[in-house]
């Protein structure tokens, strides 16, 4: 792939109160924002004047008070769908993806979500396609218990056919509304999906027009092989957390490896890690704050989860104590390294590795440094293959994430990485894609 003819892709994960645990205790942090519709407004008009590529929000089906400490921002949030279509109505560019689980969601009503935002937004929706994986979900929806791994993947499956096939069910001519003949539809181009599978029966026509852009670029996450193939099959994004550009150029080579498979060119599926930039004006400023997000963060020091995923028993230690001997263990030794880098020194001590683990949990990118040190990041990983752009998740807000507009973004551009102006109207220009013909033009003209 030549780098001159990629563009970077860049877009909004979005935490209401940063994605670090303690980012709402910053005296400037917000606490409110999963809530604030003023606030989520200007978000949304502060990402599309920086031509961000979308704004994303995750969805979770199940909920306790016990996350607050470590999971602030998931604990409560507003339905993904509700939001954007609030959202469609501020902005103009910008692209709007909201999640929906589909072990617990039935074809025929995401279809009719997905497409009446995309009809609201003239062609920015996404569907971000989740299975699930808290078993607590299943308690809300009169199940006993949560189905396995391959069920769920099996249903997702299924699933999305349904929905891609509602979505052509009309095509686009299908609505003349000729006044002086009274021909307000014309049936031969409305047609029934009639799917009967495994887990559904789905007869359509979808009671909606088709979408403005046809069909609705689809999200996946996940690195597993299963989630590998659900990508290379249907997917046109799909979200990773990785904090090691190896691993990323790994699972880069091998989802991309697998849309041959399906007809597919390695330019039609874009691969975006998470990206906690901790940003300031100066390397220092953005190490200080570092420090200070740390310092906030309402813990116990429980050493056992970090202890078990390094490999190496903390327990015995003093925080203040430097790192043992770290040697017998791989991961250790990674971790370690992964946590002097955000720190900016050599010298760590297990509180350090403590903190950085529990920010990093979720597995995504955390970069700590000036514009330019973080730029650097992104373009190294963007030039190496270890990513065609990245979900930024910024650590507090608004504060976090306009720093980076307003210091990385700029130095992206600079760089000839990231758009000045968007080039197209729908999200599927944004990403590159055309305008898929629909299903039944194609059976009908070949």
């Amino acid at each position: 792939m030549n780098s001159k003819r990629r563009q970077l892709h860049l877009g909004l994960f979005l935490f209401g109160t940063g994605y670090h645990p303690a980012g709402w205790r910053l005296p400037e942090g917000k606490t409110d924002g999963a809530y604030d519709p003023q606030f989520l407004k200007e978000v949304a008009q502060k990402l599309e004047k920086a031509k961000f590529d979308f704004f994303f929000l995750g969805d979770r089906l199940a909920t306790s008070a016990d996350m607050q400490h470590l999971f602030p921002s998931q604990m409560t949030r507003l339905e993904p769908f509700t939001m954007l279509s609030y959202l469609a109505a501020a902005t103009d560019k910008i692209g709007l993806i909201g999640t929906v689980n589909t072990t617990y969601a039935e074809p025929y009503n995401i279809a009719r979500f997905t497409a009446s935002l995309d009809h609201l937004s003239r062609g920015r929706a996404s569907w971000n396609v989740v299975t699930g994986s808290d078993p607590r979900a299943a308690l809300n929806f009169s199940r006993e218990k949560h189905w396995d791994n391959a069920k769920r993947y099996d249903y997702a499956e299924e699933f999305i056919e349904i929905v891609s096939g509602l979505w052509d069910t009309w095509e686009d001519d299908s609505l003349p509304r000729d006044k002086a003949s009274g021909v307000f539809a014309d049936g031969s181009k409305v047609h029934a999906l009639d799917h009967v599978g495994e887990h559904f029966s789905v007869a359509g026509p979808l009671n909606i027009l088709r979408p403005i852009q046809g069909q609705l670029p689809l999200i996946t996450a996940g690195t597993s092989l299963r989630s590998q193939m659900l990508a290379a099959q249907y997917s046109d994004m799909v979200f990773t957390g990785t904090n090691v550009k190896e691993v990323a150029v790994k699972f880069y080579k091998e989802v991309k490896g697998r849309l041959p498979e399906y007809g597919r060119e390695v330019s039609d599926l874009k691969v975006l890690p998470g990206l906690v930039p901790i940003v300031g004006r100066t390397e220092e400023e953005a190490r200080a704050k570092y420090a200070e997000l740390n310092e906030l963060v309402v813990t116990d020091f429980d050493l056992g989860p970090l202890s078990d995923k390094i490999g190496i028993d903390l327990r015995g230690y003093s925080l203040e104590d430097p790192l043992p001997d770290l040697s017998a263990s791989e991961a250790a030794l990674h971790w370690a390294d992964l946590a002097r880098g955000a720190n900016g020194r050599e010298d760590i001590t297990i509180k350090d590795l403590f903190y950085f683990f529990t920010v990093t949990v979720r597995g995504h990118l955390l970069v700590v440094g000036s514009a330019q040190q973080v730029a650097d990041i992104i373009e190294e990983w963007f030039r190496d293959e270890a990513a065609d752009g990245f979900n930024v998740c910024p650590p507090y807000m608004p504060g976090g994430l306009d720093l980076f507009l307003e210091l990385v973004v700029p130095e992206l551009q600079r760089r000839g990485l990231f758009r000045t102006e968007y080039e197209g109207s729908t999200f599927r220009e944004h990403l590159g894609l055309s305008r898929p013909r629909n299903r039944y033009d194609l059976i009908v003209k070949g």
